[in-house]
């Protein structure tokens, strides 16, 4: 019996003209993860993000949310939460007018949850959200995407902006919303600290496509980096990257004429992600000189 996806893209790609922010990615993210969403900027996260929301549409290839087209109806907009990059918010509305319009607008809200939530950070009832500092903006927009009761919640780097106190506190609330709902979550962000503290599955997206994707453990344990000449490597081990001999690569534990390659080490989340992104740079500028030079 397969598990049940909570994302799974086929050759999806997006153009916004000339431009492509998505290139034939493949991408299949079982239910049940805190998934981190990482690459550089331009990548195409927020693209991928919006496409997941319905708010934009594929240029071509499929996208299937939970087992359905996106936003394919009212039923499945109520079963997916989303925290837009700079958490919007009604500046003239208050705190309580934010609760009330998200009662009108999700058949599935939980008052109770949105209420006791917004005391257990502190916010205000009747404050105006144009008052209220980034973190508590944040707080509320979270609140109010959860309160929905979805089964999927999409963030699209809402901490970015955040101080550190704020943001430690956004990533406690995020976990506690995802426990108490039994959900999936996807967390844009650019900051591997925020990745690391929360989430168990990892998708690096660079140049427009899918660099690498699982469970983080399952890829730091296949992941190794070693001291030597990458063109020595055996069948069955895959050079990600290297750089004055050191070597990052992915497979079994590395070997040479049968022997454990010396020096052979476990890597951190943030030199995988690296490797990845500077593999997928330095193809991009592969391609460009052999472009200018035709």
């Amino acid at each position: 019996m397969q598990t049940p996806l909570v994302l799974h893209a086929e050759r999806l790609t997006k153009r916004y003209g000339r431009r492509t922010a998505l290139a034939d990615c493949e991408l299949r993210i079982p239910r049940g993860h805190v998934v981190g969403l990482v690459g550089p900027n331009g990548a195409g996260k927020s693209t991928l993000l919006q496409l997941a929301c319905g708010l934009i549409r594929p240029t071509s290839g499929t996208l299937s949310i939970l087992g359905s087209e996106p936003a394919a109806n009212a039923a499945h907009l109520a079963r997916v939460g989303f925290v837009a990059q700079d958490t919007p918010v009604y500046a003239s509305f208050s705190v309580a007018d934010h609760l009330k319009m998200g009662g009108w607008l999700n058949p599935s809200w939980d008052s109770a949850l949105a209420n006791r939530r917004i005391a257990e950070v502190g916010l205000d009832p009747a404050q105006k959200a144009g008052r209220l500092s980034g973190g508590q903006r944040a707080q509320l927009a979270m609140t109010i995407a959860a309160a929905k009761r979805p089964e999927l919640l999409i963030f699209d780097e809402p901490a970015a902006a955040l101080d550190p106190l704020a943001r430690r506190g956004f990533m406690r609330s995020l976990v506690e919303f995802v426990t108490e709902l039994g959900a999936s979550a996807v967390l844009s962000s650019h900051l591997l600290s925020d990745v690391e503290q929360v989430c168990d599955y990892l998708v690096v997206l660079c140049d427009s496509r899918v660099q690498v994707a699982g469970p983080v453990p399952d890829l730091l344990a296949s992941h190794h980096r070693i001291t030597g000449d990458p063109a020595t490597m055996p069948a069955g081990v895959e050079v990600i990257w290297a750089e004055h001999g050191r070597v990052l690569v992915r497979g079994d534990a590395p070997v040479r004429h049968g022997a454990p390659v010396r020096h052979a080490e476990p890597v951190t989340l943030e030199e995988l992600v690296l490797a990845y992104m500077s593999r997928a740079a330095s193809t991009v500028v592969a391609s460009g000189a052999t472009a200018v030079a035709r």
